[in-house]
């Protein structure tokens, strides 16, 4: 059994101060010397982010709806290999899941499959003892939720702060933390929620920095340290592990390069898809396309993941040397996997900007509003990573249009209006975001394309 102290961080609704406060406890138990593994509840890149800002190790995140039930734990312990304790932050609500699915991938949920002790962030902003009425129905709304605590968050004053404890002690819940309304941490945002870490680099960690001292000198370290440590141990050998879960290289099948996007343009992504890569033989390095003015030397694959082009398309645009470099690789039949952004950056224009155009056909522009939710899709055509009629379980996430929204040859269907996405050769590109945990062959697939293109070019 894996005794791996941790606790689950929710909130009664959006908004309330889940990322201050989670944010804050894993940078200030990291200050104190304590090895910190950060998870996120849900199909959020951003806040991840800012968790591995704060702990120094990658942010993961737990979602049953993208993996499995059967995953969250073992991917969990995957992640938590080597900490001393584990901080996972919620998602929207506590009991918020997927739509049409009941509570099912809610944050609620995710604690039940860790055997994980819950802390309730409360805005009390705008109330007083009416906090208690608010923890109290969150206690009793489902009892297989252990709430071990409460932390209040945006206190006025030391009376106010006074007020709420006593109310919220009266029902036996522990106040493990207040916090006081401070605009010097708060996060800034836009369209899609948070600005990611890796685009606000010395402004995020001085931010993570600041959360981490407010946490420190507002909560009971030791106590939400002691309720980590209250949970039950986890059965050691359902750890996941990559190398488990693909086929091993053939013997001589060489070590292709795969050519990951990165930069402040192009941070979503998850760390287990890149760890699956190398397990499969894979030799995954980085490239930035705002900077970077050709693929990495002997590339023989390329993965473009999702991010923010539309704030940087000028500077994409700039970079003709590595546009033309990427047509030129996607035309000469080197598997290429783009989501979201990446068919954003393959298309010919964004915002009246021209892209790469190794997808001629396509413009995007900014649309009034946001695409997001779950999506259950099928593949609607072979591509270099699906098999037609395999079915997948990713999300979208953009407030981008194409046009069109599909080619000849479409990738996925997941409405009953229209197919979606672009497969044209070895490139596939939609908005489609997947978690190849819950399709570990599709990492395996890429790599065998890519040694593929790598024996072509011998």
């Amino acid at each position: 059994m894996s005794p791996v102290p941790r606790l689950v961080v929710a909130a009664p609704a959006s908004g309330s101060g889940k990322t201050t406060v989670a944010t804050g406890l894993m940078a200030a138990l990291a200050a104190r010397g304590t090895a910190v593994s950060p998870h996120k509840v849900g199909p959020d890149y951003i806040d991840p982010g800012y968790h591995a800002l704060a702990t120094g190790r990658p942010g993961r995140n737990l979602d049953p709806w993208l993996t499995s039930e059967d995953l969250v734990v073992p991917l969990f312990l995957h992640g938590a290999a080597g900490a001393e304790v584990a901080v996972v932050e919620g998602v929207m609500g506590l009991f918020d899941g997927a739509a049409e699915q009941g509570g099912f991938a809610s944050t609620a949920h995710v604690a039940g499959l860790l055997d994980a002790p819950v802390v309730l962030v409360v805005d009390a902003a705008a109330a007083g003892r009416s906090v208690a009425a608010t923890v109290h129905g969150f206690r009793t709304y489902d009892e297989r939720v252990r709430l071990g605590g409460v932390i209040l968050n945006r206190i006025g004053s030391d009376g106010h702060e006074r007020m709420c404890r006593e109310a919220v002690e009266e029902l036996g819940v522990p106040v493990l933390g207040a916090l006081r309304r401070r605009d010097d941490v708060a996060t800034p945002s836009r369209h899609l929620g948070l600005i990611p870490a890796a685009e606000r680099s010395v402004e995020a960690v001085a931010t993570v920095e600041r959360l981490g001292d407010l946490v420190a000198s507002s909560c009971d370290l030791d106590a939400l340290t002691a309720l980590a440590r209250s949970a039950p141990p986890l059965p050691a050998s359902a750890r996941w592990e990559p190398g488990a879960q693909v086929a091993a290289p053939p013997p001589g099948g060489g070590r292709p390069r795969i050519a990951v996007a990165g930069g402040p343009a192009f941070t979503f992504g998850y760390a287990e898809n890149e760890e699956l890569l190398e397990a499969a033989g894979a030799e995954v390095v980085r490239f930035d396309p705002l900077r970077d003015e050709r693929l990495p030397d002997a590339t023989r694959g390329v993965v473009i993941g999702g991010g923010f082009p539309e704030m940087y398309a000028p500077e994409l645009s700039a970079n003709e040397p590595l546009r033309r470099a990427l047509v030129a690789f996607a035309s000469g039949g080197g598997p290429v996997y783009a989501e979201c952004a990446g068919l954003l950056y393959l298309g010919r224009e964004l915002d009246g900007e021209p892209m790469c155009g190794v997808l001629e056909e396509v413009t995007a522009t900014m649309a009034p509003r946001l695409t997001l939710g779950y999506r259950s899709a099928v593949a609607v055509s072979d591509s270099v990573v699906a098999r037609t009629g395999e079915r997948v379980r990713g999300h979208e996430f953009h407030r981008t249009v194409t046009e069109p929204r599909h080619g000849g040859t479409a990738a996925w269907q997941w409405s009953t209006t229209s197919p979606e996405g672009f497969v044209q050769g070895d490139c596939i590109a939609s908005y489609l975001h997947l978690h190849w945990a819950g399709e570990p062959l599709f990492a395996e697939r890429m790599v065998r394309a890519s040694q593929a293109e790598e024996g072509e070019d011998a």
